[in-house]
């Protein structure tokens, strides 16, 4: 049996199709993932940056600090983080805030694009208030 014209021109069009669709959905994964990772880099950034604003108060506890960062991280639904908190000395007036999470933990489809074996991370430094 011998195919027609328009039915050629539909199975051509199927193989096509079949040949483009993983490719296609390959780069869509890709463009959210991407978005994700930013949004949540952002979230660190936003995260040491407030710890680091908390940390250079006067009278500031680790536990302060470590409740302003799990503020902003929570609403994004990182809930596994590390925070290093290197406090000021009387030669060194300033309060780092690092915050790292996993980025296997905050991946949305694993290890496709890739491994997962690092961290993401955000670090902020400010001078401490009261420090000579």
């Amino acid at each position: 049996m011998r195919l027609t014209k328009g039915r050629k021109r539909w199975a051509a069009a199927a193989v096509e199709m079949a040949v483009v669709t993983p490719l296609l959905l390959t780069m869509l994964f890709g463009i959210i993932e991407y978005g994700w990772v930013f949004t949540v880099r952002q979230g660190l950034t936003t995260a040491a940056r407030e710890g680091a604003r908390v940390a250079a108060l006067p009278g500031s506890t680790d536990a302060d600090i470590r409740e302003r960062v799990a503020s902003f991280l929570n609403p994004l639904g990182v809930t596994t983080y590390n925070v290093n908190i290197t406090h000021a000395t009387p030669s060194d007036a300033t309060e780092t805030v690092q915050v790292t999470v996993p980025y296997a933990d905050v991946t949305l489809i694993g290890s496709f694009f890739g491994s997962t074996d690092y961290d993401l991370g955000a670090t902020c430094s400010m001078r401490k208030e009261g420090v000579d």
